[in-house]
């Protein structure tokens, strides 16, 4: 009895631990869609090292995973306790995604003026992106903005542009598809299934002036 006892004593303590680590540090984050192709592939499983309260450590380029409530937020649930509860499981075991977090890329900081399309690429404060990490085939955008970002938000894109609720899918909507810093839960770092894909996710960003 006092062996079942330890046992159990073990494993609670070896889950606290994991959840204290996953609530501070690190967490694990199901990819749900294709909006990060090439990148990102539906059904990887990718840690993220959280930022805290780091926002102004976030950079042109990152790709980072967000809590979209108040900027992409989905239809409201209305599905039963147990359902959501079952969801809640799922995404902490990095089973299933999230409806209100997203994976994107950074664009726009603090103080950049954001347009597309100048000769049908992306440019940050006048000078064009070479975006080498959009999906091929697709165009930097099918939508035109011009957009001034504010302190405390983010300009964000999918690298696969053609498949991606994104900044640009919000324009006409308060905020105009300016995601506040303070929701970016952390960076992608690295993808930890499945195992033939294992590896660093380089963030080598845009090329900027």
């Amino acid at each position: 009895m006092t062996g079942w006892r330890f046992v159990f004593s073990a494993v609670l303590a070896a889950v606290l631990v994991v959840g204290v680590v996953r609530a501070l540090f690190i967490d694990v984050y199901y990819i749900p869609s294709g909006s990060m192709e090439p990148l990102l592939q539906e059904g990887d499983r990718v840690v993220v090292s959280k930022t805290g309260e780091a926002t102004d450590s976030i950079e042109r380029g990152d790709v980072v995973v967000f809590d979209g409530r108040g900027s992409l937020d989905p239809i409201r649930d209305d599905r039963g306790v147990p359902a959501r509860a079952a969801d809640a499981v799922g995404q902490w075991l990095g089973l299933s995604g999230s409806e209100t977090v997203y994976v994107k890329r950074v664009i726009g900081v603090p103080g950049d003026r954001v347009t597309c399309c100048d000769d049908g690429r992306v440019t940050v404060n006048g000078e064009a992106l070479d975006e080498r990490y959009v999906f091929p085939g697709d165009a930097p955008s099918d939508t035109e903005f011009d957009v001034d970002v504010p302190e405390g938000r983010l300009w964000l894109l999918g690298d696969h542009r053609s498949r991606s609720m994104d900044s640009r899918s919000l324009l006409g909507a308060p905020g105009g598809g300016l995601v506040a810093a303070d929701r970016v839960i952390g960076q992608a770092v690295h993808i930890i299934w499945p195992l033939d894909r294992t590896g660093r996710i380089e963030q080598p960003g845009p090329d900027h002036p």
